[in-house]
């Protein structure tokens, strides 16, 4: 349960929501996020920083770039549950799969 209120908390800034969605469409460069936002690179890197201490994204360099992707399938149903386009186009770089419902 710990772990569900760091994803859901980690998901409840605006910066970081913004973040996530935009990785629905997979990965990306900070040099990416950074306009999308509309927030300082400083600030985008802090979000990310804490968007992968909960998990939710992960990182690797290429070169001289950082990329990002989401790392917790978990977010696609998120986005689905908020009717988001985004959640339920479900690509390969992101959330494909997702989770399976308990039925």
């Amino acid at each position: 349960m710990a772990q569900d209120v760091v994803f859901l908390k980690a998901l409840a800034d605006d910066t970081r929501f913004s973040i996530v969605e935009f990785l629905l469409d997979g990965e990306k460069c900070v040099c990416e996020i950074t306009p999308h936002v509309k927030r300082a690179q400083p600030t985008v890197s802090l979000q990310l920083k804490r968007l992968e201490e909960a998990g939710i994204i992960a990182s690797r360099r290429a070169g001289r770039k950082m990329l990002y992707s989401i790392k917790d399938k978990r977010v696609c149903d998120v986005f689905k549950a908020l009717g988001h386009k985004k959640g339920w186009i479900l690509k390969k770089a992101c959330c494909k799969g997702g989770l399976k419902s308990k039925e």
